[in-house]
């Protein structure tokens, strides 16, 4: 067994041990439930989450408003709907636990979610007494202490560097400080789903996470910040046996872990048995770290089919010029419509020919004066799903939609992106998980080799829980 201290936070008794909330329905209440009653901090996503029907069926999230607003707003519904019934549920099945003030509930929502503060503001009104905290990243969420503490809850904001801690804390945090209930280090290198790598940082020249998290201590310290506050080490944490150098070890304070790819593949996750089968396959390497994200932020996944042909689909990618300048010369003579004249380099006339010759005679216009080559079916595709946008991130690259003001980013939707809200409801209820996208961390290869799953086994949260705290 691995010696850890429990944690205070809130006033309540916790493992020091952190469920990671995986949006749209890849963690729910009997995650989340089950999870809170070992005594830890269970996370129920409150990004578009699941509601039920009468015969405790999912609700299909259908948006029938003709506008984008009035599909934004749908969403908004669903997603207060969907969040405050997973709390609930949540809270039944730990109930015992939590009433005798151990184990911990939160929720988990990105700031970069269109409508996010409407509805924190709405599922904390309506399950006051049930959540304990509020898990925050993508994003610079500023107003999250403020929304938290008027509702007497922790909040737990994810960040990837001191320095982006250091700006939370001088604009907001400070004022609020008594409801730090811990600082979330999520690493960008090693982190499934979105994550906050600048561009000060390089993604393809890894940094090891201890001087970062060691230097994000020393910030809080000079904040005035009580090493008894954690911080919770998220991305790359399979085995405590390897963090056993940082357990007690007064560089660093308190620590917590944070397990986000783990408990998908448990009794109680609910993603669909297809999905929960790919996990156990995922070789080392097979986890990208990419930039196709209409967030405009880095995130990680399975290097699957649907991730390949992102990438190859921003491969046949050239630049154009609408004047005859330097060596864009030549009319680019395939993929455009009548009467739209491009010139491009020969080279690239050549490769655009090629395209073509493949099938994908479709030349579609990026915000950065570039044309991506695709099929006819994946134009129809994008076109389609850019109309068929409701608004479920505050700026979306893909479609060019803004939750507020006039609603358009005033830049052109990029067909290298993708309709992020149609993939993840698709793979979290039965879409096949090799055209979907399908977050993981990078420590996601452990599930062939980890001799814990051997034969098939799929563990039930408190097996898996006590699994961990061998240090395995």
């Amino acid at each position: 067994m691995i010696a850890l201290d429990s944690l205070r936070i809130g006033g309540r008794e916790l493992l020091p041990l952190v469920e990671g909330g995986k949006g749209i329905s890849a963690t729910n209440h009997r995650s989340s439930g089950a999870w809170a009653a070992t005594g830890g901090i269970g996370t129920i996503s409150a990004v578009n989450a699941d509601s039920y029907d009468a015969d405790g069926l999912p609700v299909p999230q259908v948006y029938r408003e003709k506008t984008r607003v009035g599909r934004h707003e749908e969403l908004i519904a669903y997603a207060i709907e969907g969040a405050v019934e997973q709390v609930k549920r949540a809270f039944d099945i730990a109930a015992d636990e939590l009433r005798a003030g151990r184990g911990a509930l939160n929720i988990n929502v990105l700031w970069e979610m269109g409508g996010a503060q409407r509805v924190l503001h709405a599922v904390l009104e309506r399950t006051r007494g049930l959540v304990h905290g509020v898990t925050c990243g993508a994003g610079m969420p500023y107003r999250l202490a403020e929304i938290a503490a008027a509702y007497g809850v922790n909040y737990y904001p994810i960040i990837s560097s001191a320095r982006a801690f250091r700006a939370l804390w001088k604009r907001a945090y400070s004022k609020l400080a008594e409801w730090l209930g811990a600082v979330v280090y999520e690493d960008p290198w090693l982190a499934g789903g979105h994550n906050g790598l600048s561009n000060a940082e390089d993604p393809l020249q890894p940094e090891p996470p201890y001087p970062r998290v060691r230097e994000l201590r020393a910030v809080m310290r000079e904040s005035g910040i009580s090493d008894d506050v954690p911080i919770v080490m998220a991305g790359g944490v399979w085995y405590l046996r390897e963090w056993k150098d940082w357990i007690g070890n007064p560089e660093l304070g308190t620590i917590a872990f944070q397990f986000g790819t783990r408990p998908l593949l448990t009794k109680e996750s609910p993603i669909p048995d297809a999905w929960k089968a790919k996990l156990t396959s995922i070789e080392e390497g097979d986890v990208l770290l990419h930039r196709f994200s209409p967030t405009g932020f880095y995130s990680s996944a399975v290097r699957n089919p649907f991730l390949r042909e992102l990438e190859a689909r921003s491969e046949r990618q050239i630049a154009f010029s609408t004047e005859a300048a330097g060596d864009h010369q030549y009319v680019l003579d395939v993929g455009v419509a009548r009467g739209r004249t491009y010139y491009v380099t020969r080279d690239d006339l050549l490769r655009a020919r090629s395209w073509a010759g493949q099938g994908f005679t479709e030349a579609l216009k990026t915000p950065d004066n570039t044309l991506v080559f695709v099929t006819r079916e994946k134009r129809a595709e994008i076109r389609r799903d850019q109309t068929d946008c409701m608004g479920c991130l505050s700026h979306c690259q893909f479609s060019a939609w803004k939750d507020h003001d006039d609603h358009s980013t005033g830049r052109l939707a990029d067909p290298r992106s993708f309709c992020i809200q149609k993939t993840l409801q698709d793979i979290a209820h039965g879409g096949d998980p090799d055209r979907n996208l399908m977050f993981a961390g990078h420590a996601a290869h452990n599930f062939r080799t980890d001799p814990f799953y051997s034969n098939g086994f799929i563990p039930t949260v408190r097996e898996l829980v006590d699994r961990i705290l061998t240090g395995d």
